[in-house]
């Protein structure tokens, strides 16, 4: 499966164009890949890869952003199968610093597949999972997925309904009082999607790293050169 994405502003300014890429690898597991390349020159890469029998069950992630729409440089990996991460982070002008060591993953691990478990919930109905936030040391937060209507969207001439969730970030005692004392708390993100016969990616909003600015993801479409 292809998709093509635009990365805009909240008030519509193209700021990155990319794709949403999936294919089925021979082991049964399979790659999701979202990319964006900026205006500026900078990256967004971000892979993860799953399996999917009797539940979703992340198995590896690697998230790569550079350039000057980033406050800093930085490439993570995470690997179920030897509990391992490795962070590496370069803030602009300055050297490197490398995060790495071993966690145990929740099954209920899913970076890189939140608008997947979406369209796959019974609709109306909420989740509570888990990310890992690169804060730039890598950290197990929740996130509640809630339900919060629908709304309307139009498909060519067409009208068609699209369930909204507001995703949630949960913070521990240990991270949300000094995050609350510094004025850091992470904003609530919002995601739409379709589930009519088969469900479908509409619209994110949110920052794309910590602390970064609102932005807001869609789908498009080629438009032919004259």
């Amino acid at each position: 499966m292809r998709g093509f994405l635009v990365l805009q502003s909240t008030d519509g300014a193209l700021v990155a164009s990319g794709d949403f890429l999936q294919v089925k690898q021979e082991n049964g597991e399979v790659e999701t890949r979202t990319v964006f390349y900026f205006k500026d020159g900078s990256l967004f890469d971000e892979t993860v890869r799953f399996t999917q029998k009797n539940s979703f069950t992340m198995q590896s992630y690697r998230l790569v952003h550079k350039g000057p729409a980033f406050k800093q440089d930085m490439s993570a990996t995470l690997e179920r199968a030897s509990g391992k991460y490795r962070v590496v982070v370069k803030p602009h002008g300055k050297a490197e610093k490398v995060y790495e060591g071993k966690f145990d993953f929740p099954s209920d691990l899913y970076n890189g597949m939140i608008p997947i478990i979406a369209k796959n919930l019974r609709e109306g109905g909420g989740e509570s999972v888990h990310l890992v936030a690169f804060t730039p040391a890598p950290r197990v937060i929740g996130l509640d997925l809630v339900p919060s209507g629908k709304n309307k969207v139009m498909v060519g001439a067409i009208e068609k309904s699209v369930l909204h969730y507001v995703l949630k970030p949960k913070l521990g005692v240990g991270l949300k009082i000094p995050a609350a004392l510094l004025g850091r708390l992470p904003p609530d993100n919002h995601l739409w999607v379709m589930t009519s016969e088969v469900p479908a990616f509409v619209r994110f909003e949110g920052p794309l790293y910590p602390e970064g600015p609102v932005w807001q993801i869609e789908l498009t479409s080629p438009r032919w050169v004259k």
